[in-house]
């Protein structure tokens, strides 16, 4: 960069509608700046893009200046490959638009578009689209690695309901894919993550779901955790499709339906969620209360795109974030144990480990009907390290670490790639299972020289 001709730069933004900025401008470092505050990188080149003929644009002058590339959608991906240095950034922030057909049950979405952006649109129509549980999040990179949340056991992961997408690849190209139109590339980027390209518009089917639906929290102590856990692990093998419950364990945030004295205290916290009415729902929800002594419960009817926003306030960006994550067929004994003994040890009030049912509809697809491969996984364990201070890196970490490699013989052995750290190249394996091969050579058609490296990395040679 510091031998580009300044007329070069020049062209490059006579060429867009977006805008560039470089190291010293206003707006600079708040560009660079993404969810987990760990990732602190310095791009030569941010392309602020306003629209899909930008992309083509940025991606072809970073190809054609060979300057390393990243792509930005929601900017909150934990790895932080938003961002890279010394490279060129397509940020995509701009770019948030959704449109909904009601008719046609379908949503167009921009690839910088947040869920909260979807959940607005679509449930002006009482419509959704199975996505995450944080409402910041980009709907971009939740669909390229697959994408499962409070909907997915009803009707799928994200990508089961990705239809078509528009995508610019490596030479530049704008393509639009789908199950009839480069059905290999349209396979691949259902959980493929961002190897083959950018995608500037993603369309999905929609589904009657809200206004309203069912949902809330039952607070148990962490003392009673071992009997509320496995009857927990139980009572979600009984369940209908159409109800999830999350376990979460962590230091009691101040809730104001929890009694004061709770506050700050180890709790074991069920997350219920069902679209159907309280009536409806009450008779499969009531044997949670039975797990132990409940300090507190918040369940009932919220407006959909509200619940998506609930646990907002604990992932709010500027944090310092580290995750490791397994996934498990079943919850043991022993892993239960395990799982109790290090949220009873979480070094900063703000850790967790959740365990995110999956099941349901999200397993009835082949192994191989999208580069996802997970359909066999009820739980989703993820250990949260969180806190604020740089100077508690090292005892955060550890801690993470350190349940992560005491629980792996009980855990199936996969990990969900949205969930994987910067510092696990060598568990990118473990999240494509035995749809590697075919990933590394839809990635050598599309993207030979590997330009789309700045991710958790299909190499063209394997």
């Amino acid at each position: 960069m510091t031998q580009m001709k300044p007329e070069v730069l020049d062209g490059l933004r006579a060429a867009l509608r977006g805008h560039v900025l470089q190291p010293g401008d206003p707006d600079y470092d708040g560009a660079r700046q993404i969810w987990n505050a760990m990732i602190d990188r310095r791009p030569a080149l941010i392309v602020r893009c306003a629209g899909t003929a930008d992309v083509c644009k940025a991606v072809a002058f970073a190809r054609d200046h060979g300057l390393p590339l990243a792509v930005r959608g929601g900017g909150h991906n934990i790895a932080g490959n938003a961002i890279c240095d010394d490279g060129l950034v397509i940020d995509l922030s701009g770019m948030r638009g959704v449109h909904v057909d009601p008719d046609a049950c379908m949503a167009y979405v921009d690839g910088g578009a947040l869920l909260a952006d979807v959940d607005h649109e679509t449930q002006a129509c009482g419509l959704a689209v199975p996505l995450g549980i944080n409402s910041t999040t980009g709907a971009a990179g939740l669909t390229l690695g697959g994408g499962f949340g409070w909907l997915s056991r009803m009707l799928g992961l994200t990508v089961d309901n990705l239809v078509g997408a528009e995508i610019v690849t490596a030479d530049a190209r704008r393509r639009h894919i789908g199950p009839r139109q480069e059905p290999d590339l349209f396979w691949a980027i259902r959980g493929g993550g961002g190897n083959f390209g950018v995608v500037t518009r993603f369309e999905y089917a929609l589904h009657a779901v809200g206004p309203h639906v069912t949902a809330g929290l039952v607070v148990f102590p962490a003392a009673q955790g071992r009997a509320v856990l496995r009857r927990y692990r139980d009572y979600v093998d009984t369940l209908p499709n159409d109800v999830s419950v999350w376990a979460v364990l962590r230091k009691a945030p101040p809730l104001p339906f929890l009694p004061p004295d709770v506050h700050g205290q180890d709790i074991v916290a069920l997350a219920v969620f069902s679209p159907r009415t309280p009536e409806e729902a009450a008779p499969v929800l009531a044997p949670v209360r039975s797990f132990g002594d409940v300090l507190g419960e918040h369940v009932g009817a919220v407006p959909y795109a509200a619940w998506q926003k609930t646990f907002d306030p604990l992932l709010a960006p500027g944090a310092r974030n580290y995750w490791k994550s397994h996934n498990f067929t079943t919850l043991s004994d022993d892993a239960v144990d395990l799982v109790l003994r290090y949220a009873a040890a979480v070094p900063t009030p703000q850790c967790e480990i959740f365990l995110g049912l999956i099941g349901g509809r999200a397993n009835e697809p082949a192994v191989d009907a999208t580069a996802y491969p997970h359909r066999n996984v009820m739980y989703a364990m993820n250990v949260h390290g969180r806190w604020t201070d740089a100077a508690d890196d090292t005892r955060c970490v550890a801690w993470a670490r350190e349940f992560f490699a005491a629980v792996a013989p009980y855990a199936a052995g996969s990990v969900y790639i949205n969930f994987l750290t910067q510092d696990e190249e060598a568990r990118i394996h473990e999240a494509y299972g035995t749809n590697w091969d075919r990933l590394v050579e839809v990635k050598r058609r599309y993207d030979p020289d590997n330009l789309f490296r700045f991710n958790h990395n299909i190499a063209p040679a394997g």
